[in-house]
């Protein structure tokens, strides 16, 4: 099934050809979880602060859907 991710905050360095805030279409798998597409993505869970899909937030458990799109959000500091 085919959902979109986008990445934020240094996360699109992770991914070769990402770029910030542009969705990247992927053919996840029915049944697979934010979790596993971080893992699918390379990217380390402890990197991501702010997991949303469709805008609402979730953990790293929440099951994807058809159509899904899954912003990820690193914690960003500032001061």
């Amino acid at each position: 099934m085919d959902v979109e991710v986008r990445v934020f905050g240094g996360l699109e360095n992770l991914i070769p050809g990402a770029r910030f805030g542009q969705d990247i279409p992927l053919e996840v798998q029915e049944g697979c979880s934010v979790g596993l597409l971080l893992n699918r993505l390379a990217i380390p869970q402890e990197k991501v602060f702010n997991m949303l899909v469709n805008g609402c937030h979730v953990t790293a458990d929440a099951i994807l859907k058809k159509g899904d799109r899954i912003s990820l959000f690193p914690a960003i500091g500032g001061g």
